[in-house]
């Protein structure tokens, strides 16, 4: 049997066919699982178009996370589609450009980073909890926080904020049966990425890791998140999946 059969799975976050997130949907789709899309605004209109290049078509429903009405309306409009969820990735991120000098940047260009990178991640699973049952499971993308990033500065914040999101939704959740996950990849060039002024000081990743990584191959990272969707990881929450070739644990 397929990994993800006849599981719904609720994917955030495509935007191009570069991202984890394409790669996730498409992955849930080849093991069995029937997959809904969320976007909002002109970039709605993106993924609709990133959509089609999916092995199966796939509806499209309006999130903005970081608006209260958007997530307080989203289990009804999955249910326009699905009458439940099996599993949620999380793959939603972003930060003002301002917000790439730590010094430098006000509470202002820090705030949205905070909200959009880190607490939508409570929001998202609280808009999606009358929809998940015993079983769930909640999977967010990060890069490894535990270290200051050269360049990353307050995203870097925003992912150890995260990173410690995930840990409480797996505390006040698994009473409920649903877990929360997160995988820590290694970096990807991804529109998002473009976004980070020294991604281009990661590009020498694959040097650093006793497995080598290819910075323009998501799947590993998709495989990963699809793991962690499925029933083969039933007793693990509160957990973050490293898959970086390995440079976590050797570093530079």
């Amino acid at each position: 049997m397929a990994l993800l059969e006849g599981k719904n799975i609720l994917v955030t976050g495509v935007l191009t066919e570069s991202s984890i997130a394409f790669h996730v949907a498409r992955l849930a789709q080849e093991e069995g699982a029937t997959v809904v899309l969320t976007s909002f605004g002109r970039a709605a209109r993106i993924t609709e178009k990133i959509a089609k290049r999916l092995p199966v078509e796939v509806p499209v429903v309006e999130l903005d996370v970081s608006n209260a009405a958007d997530i307080d309306a989203l289990a009804d409009r999955v249910r326009a589609h699905t009458d439940h969820l099996d599993g949620v990735l999380h793959s939603i991120g972003f930060a003002p450009q301002e917000a790439f000098d730590f010094m430098g940047a006000s509470w202002e260009d820090v705030a949205p980073a905070l909200q959009i990178s880190a607490y939508s991640l409570k929001a998202l699973a609280e808009g999606c909890l009358p929809l998940m049952s015993t079983g769930g499971a909640i999977v967010g993308l990060t890069l490894d926080a535990s270290v200051a990033w050269s360049g990353y500065d307050w995203m870097g914040v925003a992912k150890a904020a995260f990173e410690s999101t995930s840990r409480y939704v797996a505390r006040d959740l698994g009473p409920r049966g649903i877990r929360s996950n997160l995988v820590a990849a290694g970096p990807i060039s991804t529109t998002a990425a473009k976004s980070i002024p020294a991604f281009s000081k990661f590009a020498q990743w694959g040097d650093h890791s006793p497995l080598g990584w290819e910075i323009s191959d998501p799947t590993p990272a998709a495989k990963a998140c699809v793991a962690l969707l499925s029933d083969w990881f039933p007793a693990t929450t509160g957990e973050i999946v490293h898959v970086d070739g390995g440079f976590h644990a050797f570093g530079g």
